[in-house]
């Protein structure tokens, strides 16, 4: 059996991965918008110019120590508690969407190479007992991409949701 792809199944194949790559990009913008988000939190947390809040935001180099910033900042005595669970709940949601950008962030493409069907290959080791693991792959389906997209609705709410917490705290802008 030839399991050559005539050309146009690599036409097919170059759509599909411009589309996957299309929704990876968005979730990227959507991901980093949202997240730089964090710096107004900061500042308003800290009691501090959003241009220090910034440098704070950029010393912090990944997302799990900005949102472990954000935490800490809200849990402090002298935070009212409503400001406090307003952000954690924010934070939380943030956090819980990482999962899906991260996996789309951190993996290789490919392709299976008797149909074509794009598949991720998580490029993370993934310690058992006994043993390790590495290269996990998925293929990715229309459900995957679809979680993509709703991932992205997730964050642009959250995107509104902080700007309009940082205006009713009066955090800097």
């Amino acid at each position: 059996m030839n399991s050559a792809l005539n050309p146009q199944d690599i036409q097919a194949r170059d759509v599909e991965l411009d589309d996957i790559l299309g929704r990876v990009g968005r979730l990227n913008y959507a991901w980093t918008n949202t997240e730089s988000l964090l710096i107004h939190l900061i500042a308003g947390l800290a009691k501090v110019e959003k241009d220090i809040a910034v440098v704070i935001f950029l010393t912090l180099n990944t997302t799990r120590a900005r949102v472990d910033m954000v935490d800490r900042l809200a849990k402090m005595a002298h935070v009212k508690s409503q400001m406090r669970d307003d952000i954690l709940a924010l934070t939380s949601r943030l956090t819980r969407e990482a999962a899906l950008r991260n996996k789309y962030n951190h993996c290789i493409y490919s392709f299976d190479p008797e149909g074509g069907q794009i598949q991720t290959i998580m490029m993370r080791i993934q310690d058992r007992r006994k043993d390790i693991r590495v290269g996990k792959t998925e293929t990715v389906t229309s459900e995957k991409a679809e979680n993509i997209n709703a991932c992205i609705m997730r964050l642009e709410k959250l995107n509104i949701e902080i700007w309009e917490l940082a205006r009713k705290y009066a955090f800097p802008l």
